[in-house]
């Protein structure tokens, strides 16, 4: 008998055998299993799956009518409504690339990213019409095609500046619109903006297939229910809220939206809706644990949370546990879709004293089942235990790469890895636990803050002669900014002084929460040693 190594190699990819991952084919099956079961709730305002699949080829028909297609950037600049939901499925419905904006930056990066992300489109909630007509007149675009979101439950919505209503927008498209998955699953689905060590947002690109993958895997990770209740606290604007709107899709939750992320609101949201599963920053979590007794409202059942970030504080975590909340914490970063680390829990720890269970979840955990690998390394070896490295991580939903940049992706990618930049030690069955930030990263209420953006600020002050900002623990935010001010020579200004004039060239949540005057401490070379003014004020 002849043997051929290569009989396994004739076959090729067909129609039959090979579709494309992407989580836009989670739509057409939640609408046809689940088509009547609520899919989203916004105070009045009630979907199922069948009127969610419908609005988005809707959308998706409207903008191709438009001239909308294949690598287009939509940009979305919103609060936590349907609108936000909705844009999930229908801008890459028709190869567009969504891109979604925090909604607390300022004007000029608003402004930097519709330009460098080349947006043809820009859909804008009107309560946030003031911050974006300022922004709109920094680029000077006449083909960008404005459209407004137009919430009549919002008693405080301001005045249109685009040309086109959302719901017009949806009333110009055909609900029967023949859509189809990427050709590709390597294709960009979304772009999603971060900041790094040079204050300027780094733009970074995700694929169909990672998405598809970060679902698929946030379900077995957290292990979820068909049509579980999900409360979306996390904003939508940032990894496209983790994923979770895609992956309620896939299993056929219901979600349940709020502009505000208030305790009312939260506890409102939680009993009336029976909410099962919510994921946000730990600050939600003290939110909840402080809310006034006017605010409050009785939990009967068990409530599972996600939280990233700063790790919450044990008293807050052992508060949180009592009102009948399961916290599980996770570690992610803009490059990899969200949460790519989890600290799943094991039944051998349950007997543990809560000392001990608070130690454990306080770690980020374990590699989630999507993220292919990680190592910790240091000048190019692998370290474990009490050995400091840096997290690499390696996997499906690691970011294709930062946009019109080369360098840093070619830098981000070095020898075959995603490096994060951050610092942490590996313990056993591999699990990890983030020590401190290469790059400086401040978390603040689940944000990242870039250090150097806050420094660069400062230093524009006439009397500033060096400016060092770090991380000061907060028991609402987790972190926020400290800055270490050293004056030059006969110069003057209070704190108050400064934080005025940070007003003027800071987004709110990245300004200092607190200003300390003197020396900066410094070795020999004149580097500032941001260790020590670390431990002067967490000591």
């Amino acid at each position: 008998m002849e043997y051929t190594a290569d009989k396994y190699d004739v076959f090729e990819k067909t129609p039959a055998n090979y579709v494309p991952l992407s989580p836009l084919s989670f739509l057409p099956r939640a609408a046809t299993m689940y088509g009547d079961r609520a899919s989203i709730i916004y105070g009045t305002r009630r979907y199922t799956w069948s009127d969610t699949y419908a609005r988005c080829r809707q959308m998706a028909s409207a903008l191709t009518k438009r001239g909308i297609g294949k690598g287009d950037t939509v940009s979305i600049l919103a609060a936590n409504t349907p609108e936000m939901i909705e844009v999930l499925w229908g801008v890459p419905m028709i190869g567009a690339v969504l891109n979604t904006i925090n909604t607390r930056l300022d004007a000029e990066t608003i402004a930097y990213i519709l330009n460098h992300a080349e947006a043809r489109v820009f859909i804008v909630d009107a309560e946030l019409a003031p911050n974006t007509v300022a922004a709109l007149k920094m680029i000077d675009r006449e083909d960008l095609l404005v459209i407004d979101i137009l919430d009549l439950q919002n008693a405080d919505m301001p005045a249109r500046i685009g040309t086109v209503s959302y719901e017009d927008l949806i009333a110009e498209g055909d609900a029967d619109f023949d859509w189809s998955l990427p050709a590709d699953e390597w294709d960009a689905i979304s772009l999603n903006y971060t900041s790094g060590t040079s204050g300027r947002p780094k733009g970074v690109v995700y694929h169909h297939r990672g998405s598809y993958l970060m679902s698929m895997g946030t379900i077995a990770d957290w292990s979820l229910p068909q049509n579980p209740t999900y409360l979306y606290t996390v904003p939508l604007f940032h990894c496209n809220g983790w994923g979770h709107g895609w992956t309620m899709a896939a299993v056929a939750g219901t979600i349940i939206c709020s502009r505000a992320v208030t305790p009312k609101a939260v506890y409102d949201a939680l009993a009336d809706h029976k909410v099962s599963h919510f994921g946000g920053a730990p600050i939600v979590l003290s939110m909840i644990l402080n809310a006034d007794d006017a605010d409050r409202r009785p939990l009967s059942h068990k409530i599972e949370v996600m939280t990233a970030g700063a790790p919450p504080p044990a008293v807050v975590l052992e508060g949180i546990e009592e009102l009948g909340f399961n916290v599980t914490h996770v570690y992610g970063l803009t490059e990899t879709y969200g949460h790519t680390i989890m600290c799943s829990w094991n039944t051998d720890w349950d007997d543990l004293g809560f000392a001990e269970r608070a130690e454990i979840k306080s770690r980020q955990g374990n590699a989630m089942l999507a993220t292919d690998n990680l190592r910790m390394v240091n000048d190019g070896k692998d370290v474990s235990g009490d050995q400091m490295g840096e997290l690499l991580i390696r996997g499906n939903t690691v970011m294709k790469g930062y946009l019109k940049n080369p360098e840093a992706t070619a830098e981000a990618f070095a020898g075959g890895w995603f490096n994060t930049g951050d610092l942490g030690v590996l313990h056993d069955r591999k699990a990890v636990q983030i020590k401190d930030r290469l790059k400086d990263i401040i978390i603040s209420g689940g944000e990242n803050i870039s250090s150097v953006e806050v420094e660069a600020a400062l230093h524009k002050h006439p009397a500033v002669s060096l400016a060092a900002v770090v991380a000061k623990a907060d028991d609402k935010w987790g972190e926020v900014p400290c800055a270490f001010i050293e004056l030059k020579d006969g110069a003057d200004v209070s704190a108050e002084e400064l934080d005025a004039f940070c007003r003027e060239h800071l987004a709110g949540f990245k300004r200092p929460k607190k200003f300390v005057f003197g020396e900066l401490p410094k070795t020999a070379t004149g580097k500032i040693q941001k260790f020590e003014l670390r431990k002067s004020v967490n000591d």
